[in-house]
């Protein structure tokens, strides 16, 4: 019999220190994996992509009257009419706040995916933990880490997350200040009433989301079909359908009404969401985060 959303029997839902040493296990494999999709995608890793004072160049534009004359590229100038500005890129340090769902729904794993929804979400956060480190911003974890600055900044989150006891399924944002970056990484499959009043305290501080979607391709597709048990793996509530491939299509609109509210309505506020499938790469949903956190600090 399948089971929706089900725990492994090895790590009961309410056994916090049972899922903390499975965690600190799988940790050092899920580093050396998320520095291996950052190796994927760092050619297209450009920065913040903001204009201001710095080292590296970011573009030519036509300068503009009132500008000091010493900001002119007179080489650039030179290969035609205009009269060109070198812009440099933004180079101080930006907080960015990282965060994966730990709770007992990330778990799962079907026949059909790749990896469990917890490790795709935990990769995905230690590999922006490495490219903005990279880049020389500050990174953080609620509940976890102050907001700190370090080359090796996805090796000191893993080894956190290693000697923690107990990650909280609902970190407290309100510490977070007005104009850093924050990504949330979760299954968000709680009623969305809920996931919104939890975050409107980051819109009413200024701070800019991420939202990151992580879900099972059976969880979007609910390939069941005859007799089926379905657990709930945060109460451990059953149900049983006698023919499960009755509930499919009330089951489908249901599961995508409230993937469209929540990212209608993280669009409505300036914040970007990105959905990532655990049978596809990791990679597809670091480059859209990163081009999406790009455009919103220009």
């Amino acid at each position: 019999m399948a089971s929706l959303g089900a725990v492994s029997p090895a790590v009961a839902p309410r056994d916090a220190l049972a899922r903390a040493r499975v965690r600190a296990a799988l940790v050092p494999d899920l580093l050396i994996e998320a520095r291996r999709v950052v190796n994927t995608v760092i050619a297209g890793w450009h920065g913040r992509r903001k204009r201001g004072i710095g080292e590296n160049f970011w573009q030519f534009r036509p300068y503009v009257d009132g500008e000091a004359i010493a900001r002119i590229d007179w080489r650039r100038s030179a290969r035609d009419d205009h009269t060109y500005v070198r812009d440099r890129e933004w180079e101080a340090a930006h907080t960015v706040w990282l965060w994966a769902d730990p709770s007992a729904s990330m778990l799962y794993q079907s026949k059909t995916a790749n990896v469990s929804k917890e490790s795709r979400a935990l990769v995905l956060a230690l590999a922006l933990a490495e490219l903005l480190s990279r880049s020389g911003e500050r990174i953080a974890w609620p509940g976890l880490t102050d907001p700190f600055s370090a080359r090796n900044g996805a090796e000191r989150l893993a080894a956190q997350m290693m000697h923690a006891a107990h990650l909280p399924t609902r970190p407290d944002l309100s510490t977070m200040k007005r104009f850093s970056d924050v990504v949330l990484i979760s299954d968000f499959l709680d009623p969305v009433e809920e996931t919104r009043e939890w975050l409107d305290v980051l819109a009413t501080r200024g701070v800019r989301a991420h939202l990151i979607e992580i879900s099972d391709p059976a969880e979007e597709e609910f390939p069941y079909s005859g007799r089926t048990e379905f657990q709930d793996p945060e109460t451990g509530t059953k149900l049983t359908a006698g023919r499960a491939e009755t509930l499919r299509e009330d089951y489908r609109n249901l599961y995508a009404a409230r993937r469209e509210e929540l990212s209608a309505w993280a669009r409505k506020l300036g914040w970007s969401y990105t959905v990532n499938h655990t049978d596809k790469l990791a990679s597809d949903a670091l480059v859209r985060v990163h081009l999406a956190m790009s455009q919103g600090g220009r």
